[in-house]
């Protein structure tokens, strides 16, 4: 989850957009576009007044006293900042009132800018950028020679172009396959609007396909050819030549990187994946087939003269002509396949509470269960499940333990033929020792005076823990066994 700084970030950048969706959005876009054409004559601050000749020029009817309040709600949600303005007072009350001049916000500028953007995307501008494919190429070998030449302030500029480049030809992919996408998808096709069309959308389609399928692989061994030249010694020019300040040259550094790692994976393919250039020429291929598909459908329907709306004017006119209201419900329910609500009877848990001459507008809600809602029966426990059952896996469990049990027995057998002393005990006979040991001394109960001997048996054999004046020792497979004071023997 994001900090909660972050979130708030967040929303305060969400908010710069509230003026699009506000009750008076069109007289906040007519504010901002003042604002933004004072820009393009490099007038950054404005007046309610400068708004209001603004606006007359722009041939719309907009007050200083109506541009106010506007521009005071702007500042709100951040699209403006707002700055206090001297001048502008004849005298000291007009001083005092502080005269308040505006301009746009970094960040309500470019949410200004994403509105526009949108108002203004037409689906007939969507094209694919075919003639920037010998751009890049070109770009690429150019790029090489400066870096060989050392010449950091080119290097800097190339890179900067291809990333452009780049970006606005993946951005016109996604915008084009977008469009195409909604015009296939489409539910009413207009046939003299798509057949007038159709032949240019495929030859475009197939040409652009073809570009890229030569162009790919000239374009991954220009990518490998820059490479050759000194991948780090680029990164570092590009770095030192970026005039954003405000980023540290390593920060610079790292983004550049990551931009030059998107461009490779663009058209160099790496080991078991398609390059970005393979998926867009695979789309492209689909785009078509998505195409003749269409224009299949658009035939059809032109030959057989049946199209979803006339059938759907046909429709309304039976409606139009049913002689009765229950037969206009008999041809509703028969073409749309609804039916009346089905009702349930079910008594309340508390009939007490809510007797049955309760009407339904007054009486609580019951609960029911799904199963009886959607069949009409009641919901029943139904059969058992089956049970499951993984013979191989019992069996292999049942020899493991079969197996373990032998291993346990034959070193209990060796433990009671060669004893415990004088030799090292294997790992089985350790474990068989230590299981009997801790049954032996289990059993011991301290009380006043020397504590008598004990056994454990198991696995066929008993072992008999004795008190012994001295210490003695057993050697195990896992190290050495000390007994403080105790003797044991295997029998």
């Amino acid at each position: 989850m994001p900090e909660p700084a972050d979130r708030l970030l967040r929303d305060e950048r969400l908010r710069l957009f509230s003026f699009a969706t506000a009750e008076k959005r069109a007289d906040y876009l007519v504010v901002l576009r003042a604002f933004d054409n004072a820009r393009t004559r490099y007038v950054v601050l404005l007046h309610a007044g400068d708004v209001e000749e603004l606006v007359a020029r722009d041939g719309g009817e907009l007050s200083a006293s109506e541009a106010t309040p506007l521009l005071e709600q702007l500042h709100t949600w951040g699209v403006l900042e707002r700055s206090y303005d001297g001048s502008r007072a004849a005298n000291l009350a007009e001083y005092r009132n502080r005269h308040y001049v505006y301009q746009f916000a970094q960040a309500g500028f470019e949410a200004y800018r994403a509105v526009e953007a949108v108002l203004d995307t037409r689906v007939e501008d969507a094209a694919l950028s075919r003639l920037v494919l010998p751009e890049l190429l070109a770009d690429l070998e150019q790029l090489a020679a400066a870096n060989r030449a050392a010449d950091a302030d080119a290097v800097y500029r190339k890179l900067s172009r291809l990333d452009s480049a780049l970006s606005d030809m993946a951005t016109r992919a996604a915008h084009f396959y977008l469009s195409l996408g909604d015009l296939v998808r489409t539910t009413e096709v207009t046939p003299k609007s798509f057949l007038a069309h159709k032949d240019a959308l495929l030859s475009h389609m197939r040409e652009f396909s073809l570009d890229l399928a030569r162009y790919a692989p000239k374009l991954a061994a220009a990518i490998g050819a820059v490479e050759a030249t000194g991948l780090a010694r680029m990164l570092d020019r590009a770095a030192a030549s970026d005039e954003r300040v405000l980023l540290s040259l390593d920060e610079r550094r790292e983004d550049w990187a990551a931009r030059w790692l998107g461009l490779t994976k663009w058209f160099v393919t790496a080991e078991s994946e398609l390059s970005e250039s393979d998926r867009l020429r695979e789309g492209t291929m689909s785009a078509i087939a998505a195409v003749l598909s269409l224009l299949r459908r658009v035939t059809e329907s032109r030959k057989g003269g049946v199209s979803r709306e006339s059938a759907l004017r046909h429709l309304a006119g039976w409606f139009a002509a049913a002689p009765t209201d229950d037969a206009a419900h008999a041809l509703f329910g028969a073409v749309f396949g609804l039916t009346k609500p089905r009702h349930l009877a079910l008594e309340h848990p508390d009939a007490e509470l809510v007797p049955c001459t309760r009407s339904w507008w007054e009486a609580p809600p019951v609960e029911i269960s799904r199963t009886l809602a959607e069949t009409g029966r009641a919901p029943s426990p139904g059969a058992p499940g089956r049970i499951q059952r993984n013979d191989a896996s019992i069996r292999r469990l049942r020899d493991a333990q079969l197996q373990a049990q032998r291993s346990r027995a034959e070193a209990a057998a060796s433990l009671r033929a060669g004893g415990v002393y004088d030799r090292i005990l294997d790992e089985e006979e350790t474990e068989v020792l230590l299981g009997l040991l801790n049954a032996a001394l289990g059993a011991r109960v301290p009380v006043s005076g020397r504590t008598q001997g004990s056994t454990g048996s198991g696995s066929g054999v008993k072992l008999t823990v004795t008190p012994h004046p001295r210490s003695t020792i057993v050697q195990t497979a896992r190290g050495v066994l000390h007994l403080d004071g105790l003797e044991v023997s295997v029998s």
